[in-house]
């Protein structure tokens, strides 16, 4: 049979196919979050997200030297507060958790790039990502804490900040506070299409954060649209965000090409909970290869624009890369 083109050709061995593979994934754009609560001598698994646990800070150098030794360079930070009230006021104080656990982290563990997540839903005793005014989310009240949140971060010695809050307006407010006290150069990571999803459910268990009425369709993004997300990455752009994300990660993947295509700036993709749990209930079940799984929706999320990637499997990506098995 006479056959000038056989694709076949460059997919004989693993040598071949890693020569001419279009995707890659290096280890130093994986980003693993990380729960930190109050307490001492803490290290408690996550029942919803089997394998990730809550941890104090005087424990957090056994998860900080796995990463480490893992390959994973950054990691996003998630605190949890013993106190909670009406106006998440323990966010932005000096003592708070985050800020506790980032000078003890920069300090004992300089080599790891510390993001901090940016919000109000962990710290207030309604769930909500903002101030609560007349029974709804106060979209410009709840601009100022977050600046100030932020820079109390910074001051604690973030390396970057990463506002998840969906309010409009944030990421310029933010930026300005950072750069009029000195932190011009400290960068902004924004959750810039971050949809109402159904995924959100284990972390909501893990940082203690569900809304106690409502839910939060009314500031984050509505499932069915995709040029909002452009034009929400558009805004935060012009406001001075360094990297834009999207997330969830694996049902909106065409998000993803859509912002990286028309924008051509670093993004973010975030690999939520329920996408982990999910995975690791079908490994546990023998119903999927939980490896082969893994690898294959992190290659999905590169392959459709990501440059950088936030999840809960980044130690066991970056051991894959190790082994050159992805």
């Amino acid at each position: 049979m006479d056959l000038t083109y056989r694709p076949r050709r460059l997919r004989q061995n693993d040598i071949l196919r890693n020569m001419v593979g279009e995707t890659h994934i290096p280890a130093d754009t994986l980003i693993y979050p990380l729960f930190v609560v109050e307490g001492d001598n803490i290290k408690e698994e996550i029942e919803s997200m089997p394998g990730q646990y809550r941890w104090s800070i005087d424990r957090m150098g056994e998860i900080l030297e796995a990463v480490i030794t893992s390959g994973v360079k950054a990691v996003l930070l998630f605190g949890i507060p013993h106190r909670k009230d009406e106006w998440g006021s323990s966010a932005w104080q000096e003592d708070g958790i985050i800020q506790r656990a980032v000078s003890y982290a920069k300090k004992s563990y300089p080599e790891i790039l510390y993001i901090t997540d940016v919000c109000m839903c962990e710290y207030t005793s309604h769930g909500h990502c903002g101030i609560i005014k007349g029974g709804v989310v106060d979209n410009d009240r709840t601009l100022d804490v977050l600046a100030k949140t932020a820079l109390s971060h910074v001051r604690a010695g973030a390396d970057m900040v990463a506002p998840s809050d969906m309010m409009d307006g944030r990421v310029g407010y933010i930026r300005n506070a950072l750069d009029k006290n000195g932190y011009e150069n400290i960068p902004i990571m924004a959750y810039s299409a971050k949809y109402a999803s159904a995924f959100y459910g284990p972390f909501r268990e893990a940082a203690d954060s569900a809304p106690a009425f409502g839910d939060r369709r009314s500031y984050q993004m509505d499932c069915r649209n995709i040029c909002e997300a452009v034009y929400e990455a558009k805004l935060d752009i012009h406001e001075g965000a360094d990297i834009i994300m999207v997330k969830p990660a694996l049902s909106y993947l065409d998000v993803a090409r859509k912002i990286k295509q028309s924008l051509k700036r670093p993004l973010a993709l975030y690999s939520v909970s329920g996408e982990y749990s999910m995975i690791k209930a079908g490994g546990r079940l023998g119903y999927i290869d939980e490896d082969r799984i893994i690898k294959e929706t992190a290659l999905s999320m590169y392959r459709a624009g990501a440059d950088i990637l936030i999840t809960y499997f980044a130690r066991e990506i970056a051991g894959f890369i190790r082994e050159g098995s992805i």
